[in-house]
């Protein structure tokens, strides 16, 4: 049989008269009878039936030193983001990450950016003093509760109506000051020299060092800064010498912390040399090498969870978090700088359920909620020793929470009182 070829007007007509006849008021009349029956049908036995709440995501932001002079301390706690839980309180939870660069302008766009345009909840971070102290106006301007992964006390002291909307995780400069202090006083130390970054936490390092010093009937002979990218701080260390401290004491962060114990050494430095707890990872022992060792440090009970007294509050949970870190990222692998991103999230385990009862993920209402919950913290054991809070007290953390550390051939070593 012959085939049959239309001309293409044809075809054209044709195709148009089939749509006609599907599209005819009769048709989408029937049509749309069956939708809603199905529908109807379908929202009586699945999806009317479930809460809206259940729908909802909680979403975290991180504002994280990846990049810059401080990434020794971020890189270990995105590294710890995979761990966190990944549903609480019966809701997913997205965590969105973000490098600051080590900056504080950069580190105050991250925040507006979670909050204006990805609507977090809440925000950890940043890694380092000077980006969280610069964070906090956006936070309590857009009502989103902050754990900082910072020092100083400052990012939470006092809690005034910007504070009342900013946490922290890391022990504060004060602890780890009065740390040195009686360390050095328990070992005849009767003068001591610092140097320290030019920057927000060298300054409040300071300033705790002096008054913890003063305390023990120690004499403050020389004080000098230095920025987190000088390549030299030969200048600042012959000051130093010329004082004849017994002690030195370095109040920086990082990689960077290691120039000042290299350049004492160098120069014949044979005294006591401090750190505060912002060099507490593999990559500041890394590029220190043999200059630190005999060094001290007061830091987080995670650098030595195993060497520990078994009755120490912080053993059990900060040896389960390094046995999740180091399988994935290798023996040894595991700072302090992880652990406290994960107490952070630990933190939000424990505060998010609570929120839940008072509104959905993504209201001013659970945002609200989640700062009063996190607030109202108690007997919340973690990482770095047992969490009580207050209206007054950001932190929670009692002087448990610090170990005195010597650093002993490129390791950390743990020193009983």
């Amino acid at each position: 049989m012959p085939r049959l070829d239309f001309p293409a007007a044809e075809q054209r007509r044709a195709r148009s008269s089939s749509i006609q006849a599907r599209t005819s008021a009769p048709g989408l009349r029937q049509r749309g009878r069956r939708f809603a029956r199905y529908a109807a049908t379908l929202c009586a036995t699945l999806a009317c039936a479930v809460p809206l709440t259940s729908f909802a995501q909680v979403k975290i932001g991180l504002v994280l030193s990846l990049t810059g002079p401080a990434a020794s301390l971020g890189i270990p706690a995105r590294d710890t983001v995979a761990l966190l839980p990944k549903r609480i309180g019966g809701q997913n939870v997205d965590y969105i990450v973000l490098d600051d660069a080590s900056d504080t302008t950069q580190a105050v766009q991250d925040t507006k950016k979670l909050i204006s345009e990805n609507h977090v909840d809440a925000i950890i971070g940043s890694s380092i003093t000077p980006n969280s102290l610069a964070m906090i106006d956006v936070v309590a301007e857009g009502e989103t509760p902050m754990i900082s992964l910072a020092s100083s006390a400052k990012i939470i002291e006092p809690v005034d109506a910007k504070r009342r909307w900013v946490f922290k995780t890391p022990q504060t400069d004060a602890m780890m000051a009065s740390a040195i202090a009686e360390h050095a006083s328990g070992h005849g130390v009767k003068t001591i020299a610092f140097i320290g970054q030019a920057d927000a936490l060298g300054e409040t390092f300071y300033a705790e060092v002096a008054k913890f010093a003063q305390l023990h009937h120690i004499d403050v002979v020389a004080s000098e800064r230095f920025n987190r990218t000088d390549p030299s701080v030969t200048g600042q260390v012959l000051k130093i010498l010329a004082s004849h401290p017994d002690a030195v004491v370095v109040g920086a962060a990082g990689t960077p912390a290691a120039l000042p114990p290299k350049t004492l050494r160098e120069r014949g430095y044979k005294g006591v040399i401090y750190h505060n707890h912002g060099v507490g990872n593999n990559d500041f022992l890394r590029v220190c090498g043999a200059d630190c060792n005999g060094t001290f440090l007061p830091a987080s009970p995670v650098l030595v969870a195993a060497q520990l007294p078994a009755d120490h509050p912080a053993r059990r949970l900060a040896l389960d978090y390094i046995e999740r870190f180091e399988a994935r990222h290798g023996a040894g692998s595991v700072s302090a700088f992880g652990s406290y991103t994960w107490d952070a999230g630990v933190l939000l385990e424990h505060a998010i359920p609570v929120a839940l009862k008072a509104g959905a993920p993504g209201t001013p209402s659970f945002r609200r909620a989640l700062r009063d919950a996190l607030e109202a913290t108690r007997g919340l054991a973690d990482t770095n020793g047992v969490v009580n809070m207050s209206a007054a007290d950001h932190l929670g953390l009692d002087q448990r929470a610090r170990v005195m550390v010597e650093i002993t051939n490129g390791k950390w070593l743990y020193q009983p009182h």
